[in-house]
């Protein structure tokens, strides 16, 4: 067994190396729990609450452990974390000779193919000034960048439409036969990933590759000994999206447009091709243009009733079908003909499926996938999705021995996992939670506020912002306003914009989607006194420290809306089956998710804050016990008066 005692004591090895390093108990009960798993090749859950320093204990083991590791995390801007700084630290204190890479998916790397292609290519839809300016950029950073990766070019917006035509997709991308195969970015990193000890990822990432593996392609990750998820309650959603399967209209529009290329380049003598491909893009569009609204889901049977999107559907899955039959003709002239036709004929499929394999009364096909449609702003996506992903992901535990390690900081209800087991498949795991060691009772105030309407009540919104606006003032501003839908998160700026403006309160409101997220959290740290609102994007992976945040609203419960088709489906499925869908799937989803907002109100040991929660289900319901109850333990009121005096007491020296 390794002498972890001697790595996380307060004068031990990581205390020496690393600056601000404090023993955590929990944290070495923890470390010490992964490492039996490793070594015995076994399933662990790990749930640590903020502050633990799960990070810490789980790279501890796992590089001491040897063999090959790989660690997956929910986000891009925590895989680099790992990569630049926590693993190099850890390393250097242990002082072993580990090798280490960063894997991300190939949308992240420049393709030297299309930049080629983009530089040349006079049919491309963003020409204007500044995307040649971004594309010049990018042209000089390809000829000098060791790795490729776009994300070390800062001066191009990382939602650049540029980025689309100098990086290849897995459907473009021409393999060993490309021209530039030997001097490519994305397999020089496979390469590194192949020869390192340990491989960081992020979760999309490593479930493509699992379903690659389970379509008998290429292996995208090597073999490994010890696979550690990081910010495992995220795998439930990225999994069901990689064990399903999905076509857009956006696809269907960069075909298009791959093929004029090709056919001026290497087929212009094929006269039928460009009408062919012509009538894919119109009947493409149509299709978009038959449901009116913007960011809405439909499941098939909703969607069936509409005639024109039906029409629409069969006539584009006609026109497809014609370019096909031309592209097989001419495909043997280039790669990317051939590419363009294998691309083309696998899209027919894939609408066939989702047209076809179905029930006539039912949204969920015979091998329990429910079809469903998504609609966007310029693109429409049909999908099918696992009804369960247990029973998939569960074949890949057992596909060969090693660890598999899950961990975050919410993971259970009141430390109880059946939920999350269940969904993922693993019966068989070992579970764990450990406290954070932060003092919650002296450091978080949890405020109910007494008086509101259900959610349900058509001026709710109202009533949450007009309960909110006097904790604002106790609060000084310093206060994220977390709302669970875009609609409410607008109708909260829209209301704090008027009553801000009405009593003179200059405390700076931040709007989701105004900028970045990197940037509006700078511009919040900076301001000191801001008021940002937003949704999903702000409930998780944020670390703000201090004073700068110092209240965290929520508008109501994150239960997720009922008529989602895949929920829908999944509700159907546990009630016909005896289960109660609503204690057993809808409430510990929205257990987990208030858990991800509210912990990001206090991040640190000398934080202070208050937790407002402005839904009253929380004390009327008889489920309300059960998610408090989950929450750290933070002192609680119904008063407005004790925040008021939580925020007057700020000054004085906070009890540790």
């Amino acid at each position: 067994m390794l002498d972890l005692k001697s790595v996380f004591a307060s004068d031990g090895l990581l205390s020496r190396q690393i600056p601000g390093f404090r023993a955590r108990a929990q944290q070495l009960d923890m470390a010490q729990a992964i490492a039996e798993t490793i070594e015995k090749n076994g399933l662990l859950v790990a749930e640590a609450g903020t502050g633990t320093g799960k990070t810490f204990a789980y790279l501890v083991p796992a590089l001491l452990a040897g063999g090959k590791v790989i660690i997956s995390t929910g986000t891009k801007t925590l895989q680099d974390q790992l990569f630049n700084r926590d693993i190099p630290s850890v390393r250097a204190a242990l002082n072993v000779p580990v090798s280490v890479a960063l894997l991300k998916g190939r949308a992240n790397y420049i393709c030297h193919y299309h930049l080629e292609r983009a530089l040349q290519d006079n049919y491309l839809t963003f020409v204007n000034r500044e995307e040649i300016k971004y594309l010049q950029k990018i042209e000089r950073y390809a000829m000098h960048s060791r790795d490729g990766d776009k994300g070390g070019l800062n001066t191009v917006p990382e939602n650049a439409a540029i980025w689309h035509h100098v990086t290849a997709t897995r459907e473009n991308c021409l393999g060993s036969e490309c021209p530039n195969y030997k001097q490519c970015f994305l397999m020089e990193a496979r390469k590194k990933a192949l020869a390192a000890d340990v491989v960081v990822v992020n979760h999309h990432l490593f479930f493509a590759d699992v379903m690659l593996r389970d379509e008998g392609l290429t292996e995208l990750l090597p073999a490994c000994n010890t696979v550690i998820f990081d910010e495992a309650h995220q795998l439930p959603e990225t999994a069901s999206l990689f064990f399903g399967e999905s076509i857009s209209t956006g696809q269907l529009l960069d075909l298009a447009q791959d093929c004029k290329v090709e056919a001026v380049q290497t087929a212009q003598d094929c006269v039928v091709l460009p009408d062919a491909i012509a009538a894919v893009d119109k009947a493409a569009k149509d299709l978009r243009l038959t449901i009116q609204e913007e960011n809405v889901r439909f499941s098939l049977l909703a969607v069936a009733k509409n005639k024109a999107f039906i029409q629409a559907l069969d006539n584009l899955l006609e026109k497809l079908s014609e370019l096909t039959d031309i592209l097989e003709g001419q495909a043997e002239r280039s790669e990317s003909l051939e590419n363009c036709w294998r691309r083309a004929s696998d899209h027919v499929d894939a609408i066939k499926r989702w047209r076809n394999d179905t029930d006539a009364n039912t949204d969920t096909g015979a091998a329990g996938f429910v079809r469903w449609v998504e609609v966007y702003s310029r693109a429409l996506q049909l999908n099918a999705t696992p009804l369960s992903i247990a029973e998939i992901f569960n074949r890949q535990l057992n596909a060969s021995p090693r660890a598999w390690i899950f961990t975050s900081a919410t993971l259970s209800v009141k430390q109880n996992f059946d939920h999350y087991l269940g969904e993922m498949g693993l019966a068989a795991a070992q579970s764990a939670s450990w406290d954070s060691p932060f003092n919650y009772p002296e450091q978080a105030l949890l405020y109910v506020p007494d008086g509101l309407p259900e959610p349900y009540h058509k001026g709710y919104t109202e009533h949450v912002v007009k309960s909110a606006l006097p904790v604002l003032k106790a609060s000084r501003g310093r206060a994220f306003f977390l709302c669970t839908s875009l609609r409410a998160m607008q109708q909260v700026y829209d209301q704090l914009m008027v009553d801000f403006k009405a009593e003179r309160i200059e405390f700076p409101l931040l709007l989701q989607g105004d900028g970045s997220r990197s940037s509006m959290l700078k511009r919040f740290r900076e301001l000191e006194n801001a008021v940002l609102i937003g949704s999903h994007s702000f409930w998780e992976g944020i670390d703000v420290r201090g004073e700068a945040l110092s209240l965290v609203i929520i508008d109501k419960l994150p239960f997720a809306p009922p008529d989602d088709p895949v929920l829908s489906a999944r509700i159907e499925k546990i009630n016909r089956e005896g289960g109660n869908a609503f204690m057993e799937y809808q409430l510990p989803h929205a257990v987990i998710s208030l858990k991800q907002g509210a912990g990001r109100l206090i991040r640190d040991e000398t934080d202070r804050g208050v937790l407002m929660i402005c839904d009253p289900r929380l004390t009327t319901k008889s489920y309300g016990r059960k998610i408090w109850q989950s929450l750290p333990p933070m002192k609680r009121t119904r008063q407005l008066k004790d925040v008021e005096q939580f925020f007057m007491d700020e000054n004085q020296p906070t009890v540790l």
